[in-house]
């Protein structure tokens, strides 16, 4: 695999890098599209990209170097969530397949406690949903006007997981949507 994370220390050799990349970058499907210094100060200090729940990794591949920026969420649950952002230079190669590929592999190999593992994305992220749908993930919900966008009216925001024996398997386990009638 071409795509490996490298753990990043966020209070120390890291900071830097990490203001300058979510300063340095516009992510338009994320609720802040447009971090400033101060946000990205500010998330440091509380705790968003290293505590007890989050853990953070910068996104390497093997020939392009660093592509991008994944978060693992919820750490404490028993199903966690992530955040990737690719750099916008590496945007619509296909780079988020191996990396959520990676991220998955990651999770279940590192976290045996771990069942499920979790991302959410808007609606009208139709590259990101592709590429959960492509790495096994699975929809299991969508929450109408469910994601706040700036300067304009809430999307939807939908739900993808894959379960641990999916992931072993290269399965993907279904269920009826509309179980009740």
């Amino acid at each position: 695999m071409s795509i490996s994370l490298r753990r990043l220390d966020p209070t120390g050799a890291d900071r830097d890098d990490l203001i300058a990349f979510m300063t340095g970058n516009e992510f338009p499907f994320h609720v802040v599209p447009r971090p400033t210094r101060a946000q990205v100060e500010a998330w440091i200090e509380a705790g968003a990209y290293r505590d007890e729940d989050n853990d953070s990794f910068w996104v390497e591949h093997d020939d392009l170097g660093r592509i991008g920026f994944l978060r693992l969420e919820d750490l404490s649950d028993d199903a966690p969530l992530f955040d990737l952002r690719l750099a916008q230079d590496f945007r619509g190669r296909g780079l988020a397949v191996e990396t959520v590929r990676a991220a998955t592999d990651h999770v279940f190999r590192t976290m045996p406690e771990v069942n499920r593992f979790e991302g959410q994305t808007r609606e009208d992220n139709v590259a990101m949903r592709r590429t959960f749908l492509r790495c096994g993930f699975l929809k299991e919900a969508h929450y109408r006007e469910g994601w706040p966008v700036e300067d304009g009216e809430p999307v939807a925001s939908v739900a993808y997981g894959i379960l641990r024996r999916d992931w072993e398997t290269g399965t993907v386990t279904p269920f009826v949507w509309e179980d009740l009638t």
